[in-house]
């Protein structure tokens, strides 16, 4: 596994995912500036981390989304290498058309920052077969415009697709109104691409990869990416 993350102008997780990275694919992911135009040769797994990319100006992940970077992080997606986008991130992947749908302000109008349960909804992909399906994981949130919004056929197509990726839940894994902390449609917390390569999420899993810290619920998702190699 090589992976790269790319850097914004106020990106602040690239360490918390490098970290992650390097403690279970045994290399130190290539740092790669929002204005280069390539990746490096052979980069096997691309992160957008969290932040606030150019100050969420406009919209959440919209400048960032035009930057020249993102042409070489489409053209990897489109040939098949794995994208993960997490948080900002994640609104970065809707703003450039990766993943469909929007990010929009929290149904409460506040910015949260919490320990999070989420429910895995399938383990077969490259991203989750570390955990069991309908796993309860417990990782931590911080956004003000986490609130995932798409038309009902994007949704129709999304549950229908399986690329709903985990769910916001309660510690037993019930989906409820109770334990959706943003507004999100069917309580979605991330989802996937339609070759399922690409995976945005709100919560952050780099976060929790170490019990000094508060849990290991992030691991296995870093254990389960760590197996992946495009020649394989």
């Amino acid at each position: 596994m090589k992976p790269a993350i790319v850097l914004f102008p106020g990106s602040n997780r690239e360490g918390d995912a490098a970290r992650a990275l390097e403690l279970t694919t045994g290399r130190a992911p290539a740092i790669v500036w929002h204005a280069d135009h390539e990746l490096p040769p052979g980069t096997d797994l691309v992160v957008l981390p969290g932040g606030f990319s150019y100050g969420d100006y406009l919209r959440c992940g919209a400048i960032a989304a035009r930057a020249p970077m993102m042409d070489a992080v489409r053209k990897h997606a489109a040939s098949g290498g794995l994208v993960l986008g997490i948080c900002n991130g994640f609104q970065i992947l809707v703003e450039s058309g990766l993943l469909p749908g929007v990010l929009m302000r929290n149904a409460g109008l506040r910015f949260i920052c919490r320990m999070q349960h989420l429910r895995v909804e399938r383990n077969d992909t490259v991203f989750t077969r570390g955990y069991r399906q309908h796993q309860t994981i417990k990782v931590a949130i911080a956004h003000g415009e986490g609130n995932y919004e798409a038309d009902d056929e994007t949704i129709t197509r999304l549950e229908g697709d399986g690329r709903v990726a985990f769910r916001y839940s309660d510690p037993d894994g019930n989906v409820t109104d109770l334990s959706n902390p943003n507004g999100s449609t069917h309580s979605i917390a991330g989802i996937y691409s339609e070759k399922f390569n690409v995976l945005g999420l709100m919560p952050h899993p780099e976060n929790l990869i170490d019990p000094l810290i508060g849990g290991v619920d992030g691991l296995p998702m870093f254990q389960s990416l760590a197996g992946f190699s495009r020649a394989a």
